[in-house]
């Protein structure tokens, strides 16, 4: 019976897709994967052993609810659960008459999980309390479901929704995490979630408290009848209201159906649901609307103007202010917030006061909140005439035109009346009328033309302020309009042409050379009577300009810039006079204010002049002998004939053509000697020597690459107990960048190698050279160092290295046995030779002794004579 269903259960696998060849294989070691809660029985694997006359297969293991045919059909006998166990150990076997004989084989049985749990909540109900107006997205209530299938799998991934609300809105309400689980309210929620009714509770008392709530009841109720207050249905609906957080199951505002499902939510999902009791609690942290206050407001202070209520049945209250000014505002235990003075709307007109709820250890209950008190403007301001009270008024100014405006104020709140100014013109002197008044704007208009400065310099107008206040403020102001001459005189010169003068060429600049002057009818000290003078023709390369004195109104004609004759010998100057202030309409400057002189300029015999600004140049060290090096050019501006000079030129390097100017190379140059040299070129008149400019020559040498690297020493020793410590071989090149260092160092054979030396690089200047093999016996060597500079070029050295055996101090020695022996015939002789300058200089002395006590004989004889 067994067999037929495992046939059965073969045959729906194979049209089920799966092929039977996938399910047999070779007795071996083997881990198979095996769904939960399949049909049974089930066959899971066929396994062949490959040992011949094998008659039966045998199972054992950690697992009752399995069994193998004689033909190796490994197959469930009952279904297997995930949550019961992952993966079950066996052992298989092949049998020939009850003997193993292939085995035992190790194979792992793991069970798949499927979807065959649903979500599960942790709690049929769930209560949530939302406070209305709170912040949206902030969680009031979590929801957990889980699900016993497979967390690694998407049988266990949860998704969270709200399925329906009751009562039901045109508008979402709440919403959910889909997965967290929070819900909290949405931005319509928060706007819209109203709660019922309730009593407003004072700091210390507990909400819904039996014995709160009749002490309430027994303030706002006075009961005619001594009824228990458990058979008084008022007292009993507020207790019911008041504790509906305790029954909020029985009697919530909203119930939220949620629903969790696996699989994220697919289309095959299994899903759970619980049900969400809302109570909306009334939020008493309410901003009260702003506050207005009159200012100056007369009473008694502090004056209660606002009272805040925490949720929070025990808060501690207290202000604050966004701005560092006078704060004049308190609060009390109970949240009552007074004013402590009256407020001034000119000193500040509006105040922010937040208020903080906090527990005794600081921590906020509330968030802060903003009161705003608005300052409420009184007509306790009178207005002010304002800093401009002098005003001016030209003599030909038409009628209508502004002539200024009284910029008044009032400190009152320019949105009211109390700020409303009213101009009245009170009274003008002289009483001519001549002015108006515009009484909205303040604008001081003319009323009447035919101003006369030198009638009436100055007019003083008195004009009442008035604000629109009640009651009104007026004040009264006094200004001044002061009479402005026009220009319709034109400055006039005392002569229109003032003939020729004569001056040098080398006249120094700043020389004076004429004293014109024009006069201007108009009123004195004003931009329509002071003159100008400018040089209108004759001047284009300005050589010339004109100094006004302005205390006498008088033009110095000056010397601006050098004069040249040979440039220009005669210049026609037009002197043009000009007020500052334009002309009146209708008048133009003529003649009358136009003066002509001319200058002659006298031809002075100058000094040689070089041609060009700055004598500079950059040559190469390598130039040849006999180049030019700069064209020098000169002239005399009388057109005389020239000769050339050079001076300064310590190193004999250049010379100068003394009839062309031409500088050029005589000797070699060295960039290496000096780099910058400046010569002192001279040009003079042929016939006149003195008549001679001089003008310094600069000339920077370019370094070329003419040395190549040198050794700094050229010979050394290495001591052979040392032989491994290298020589530094150090080199310098006399050219600069890119032409020096950093040197390349290498021995100087063919290929760059040697069985006895090493030379390796130590920097850009340096090398080490390294003694590889130990001679047999001091020598010295000529060692072939090859070194050339940054540009390649270069030469190579031979640097001289004696290998010997040293002292104790680190110095090459001669051993003693191998000094040279003198014969006996050669020390005999060197004796004799010392004993012989011994005797010479005996004799030497004895004679200047005997010579020495002669004279002094002779002296004495001649004492006694």
């Amino acid at each position: 019976m067994m067999k037929h269903l495992l046939l059965l259960s073969l045959l729906l696998s194979s049209s089920h897709g799966i092929a039977l060849e996938d399910l047999k294989g070779p007795l071996e070691n083997k881990a198979i994967l095996v769904p939960e809660a399949t049909t049974v029985p089930y066959p899971i694997y066929q396994f062949v052993s490959k040992v011949e006359g094998v008659t039966a297969y045998r199972v054992s293991g950690d697992l009752q609810e399995i069994s193998i045919s004689a033909d190796g059909w490994l197959y469930l006998t009952e279904q297997l659960f995930w949550s019961d166990k992952e993966a079950h150990s066996l052992q298989i076997e092949a049998l020939a008459d009850d003997v193993t004989v292939d085995g035992p084989y190790d194979v792992v049985l793991t069970v798949v999980d499927i979807n065959n749990n649903a979500p599960t909540f942790e709690q049929d109900q769930y209560v949530g309390e939302v406070m209305e107006h709170s912040t949206a997205g902030m969680p009031f209530v979590r929801v957990v479901a889980s699900d016993t299938d497979d967390p690694n799998t998407a049988n266990a991934a949860l998704r969270y929704s709200i399925m329906r609300v009751i009562p039901s809105t045109t508008e979402t309400l709440f919403q959910i995490d889909p997965q967290t689980g929070e819900i909290s309210t949405t931005e319509d929620g928060a706007r819209l979630l109203k709660a019922r009714a309730g009593l407003r509770y004072s700091r210390g008392e507990e909400r819904g408290s039996r014995e709160v709530l009749e002490k309430k009841f027994n303030h706002f109720c006075s009961p005619v009848h001594d009824v228990p207050y458990e058979q008084n249905p008022f007292f009993s609906c507020v207790l019911r209201r008041e504790s509906r957080q305790v029954g909020a199951t029985t009697d919530p505002d909203y119930t939220l159906i949620v629903i969790a499902e696996d699989m994220g939510g697919a289309p095959n999902a299994l899903s759970g649901t619980t049900r969400v009791n809302v109570v909306v609690r009334q939020n008493l942290w309410v901003a009260p609307a702003p506050i207005t206050i009159t200012e100056n407001l007369k009473g008694e202070y502090p004056m209660l103007i606002a009272t805040v209520t925490s949720n929070d049945p025990n808060p501690i209250y207290s202000l604050g202010q966004k701005e560092r000014t006078n704060f004049p505002f308190s609060i009390n235990p109970d949240g009552e917030i007074y004013v402590t003075e009256a407020l001034d709307r000119e000193e500040k007109d509006m105040y922010v006061l937040v208020v903080f709820a906090k527990d005794d250890q600081g921590v906020d209950l509330e968030r802060p909140m903003e009161i705003h008190v608005t300052v409420k403007d009184e007509n306790d301001n009178a207005p002010e005439c304002g800093d401009i009270k002098e005003f001016e008024v030209q003599e030909n100014e038409l009628v209508g035109s502004v002539v200024g405006r009284l910029l008044a104020h009032d400190a009152d709140d320019e949105n009211t009346l109390n700020a409303l100014l009213t101009y009245t013109l009170l009274s003008q002197t002289p009483a001519t009328a001549m002015f108006s008044l515009d009484g909205l704007t303040g604008d001081i208009k003319v009323a009447k033309a035919g101003f006369r400065r030198s009638v009436t310099p100055e007019y003083t107008l008195t004009l009442s302020l008035s604000d629109g206040g009640t009651p009104a403020k007026t004040v009264q102001c006094q200004i001044s309009v002061k009479v402005i001459d026009i220009n319709n005189e034109l400055p006039l010169f005392e002569k229109n042409n003032y003939g020729k003068i004569n001056v040098s060429e080398n006249a120094e600049l700043g020389t004076e050379l004429l004293t014109v002057k024009a006069t201007d009818a108009d009123d004195p000290g004003t931009g329509s009577s002071k003159v100008e003078y400018t040089i209108a023709e004759g001047d284009p390369n300005g050589v010339f300009t004109i100094v006004v004195d302005e205390a006498t109104g008088e033009g110095k004609l000056t010397i601006a810039r050098p004069l040249d004759f040979e440039e220009h010998p005669t210049y026609t100057l037009q002197i043009h006079a000009r007020n500052p202030e334009p002309l009146v309409k209708g008048m133009d400057y003529g003649a009358e204010s136009t003066a002509v002189v001319t200058v002659d300029v006298d031809n002075v015999d100058e000094a040689p002049v070089f041609e060009q600004e700055l004598l500079r140049v950059t040559v190469p060290e390598n130039l040849t002998v006999g180049a030019t090096v700069l064209d020098i050019k000169a002239h005399d501006p009388e057109g005389k004939e020239i000769l050339f000079k050079l001076e300064g030129d310590e190193r004999g390097w250049f010379e100068i053509d003394s009839a062309t100017g031409q500088l050029k190379t005589k000797a070699a140059l060295d960039y290496e000697e000096v780099q910058d040299l400046t010569l002192m070129v001279m040009t003079y008149e042929k016939d006149a020597p003195d008549m001679k400019t001089e003008k310094e020559v600069a000339i920077r040498l370019m370094d070329v690459n003419d040395n190549v690297p040198k050794m700094v020493v050229t010979q050394n020793f290495i001591c052979v107990k040392d032989h491994k410590t290298p020589l530094v071989i150090k080199a310098e090149d006399r050219d600069s960048h890119p032409f020096g260092d950093p040197f390349t160092f290498s021995l100087g054979t063919k290929n760059k190698r040697s069985p006895n030396w090493e030379v390796t690089q130590v920097d850009g200047t340096s090398a080490h050279l390294t003694l590889k093999k130990v001679p047999p016996a001091d020598q010295t060597f000529g060692v072939p160092i090859n070194i050339k500079d940054n540009a390649g070029m270069g030469i190579t050295h031979t640097f001289e290295v004696n290998v010997c055996n040293c002292t104790e101090f680190g110095s090459c020695f001669i051993e003693p046995l191998k000094l040279p022996r003198l014969s006996v015939a050669e020390t005999v002789g060197i004796l004799g030779g010392v004993l012989g300058f011994i005797v010479i200089v005996l004799i030497i002395a004895i004679k200047k002794s005997k010579k020495k006590s002669k004279k002094i004989n002779e002296g004495e004889d001649e004492g006694m004579m």
